[in-house]
């Protein structure tokens, strides 16, 4: 399991770079859109490649064969 973290660089003329690891998939997009919406204006987006993976869930049940 990794760690989340939103990390925001704040830039002397206003500009604020964000940047979001440790979060699979479209959900950082939930998570950051609260605080997007507070600080303005969004110009510009660049997924990473956790953007574009998908959580995998893997049943490894046996089930009973009553031999």
């Amino acid at each position: 399991m990794s760690i989340e973290t939103l990390e925001f660089i704040i830039f002397p003329d206003g500009r604020v770079q964000e940047k979001v690891t440790g979060i699979i998939g479209k959900s950082c997009e939930e998570v950051t859109k609260a605080i997007e919406l507070q600080l303005g204006r969004v110009i510009a987006q660049e997924k990473t490649g956790e953007y574009y993976e998908e959580k995998i869930s893997i049943n490894n049940s046996i089930p009973n064969q009553n031999w």
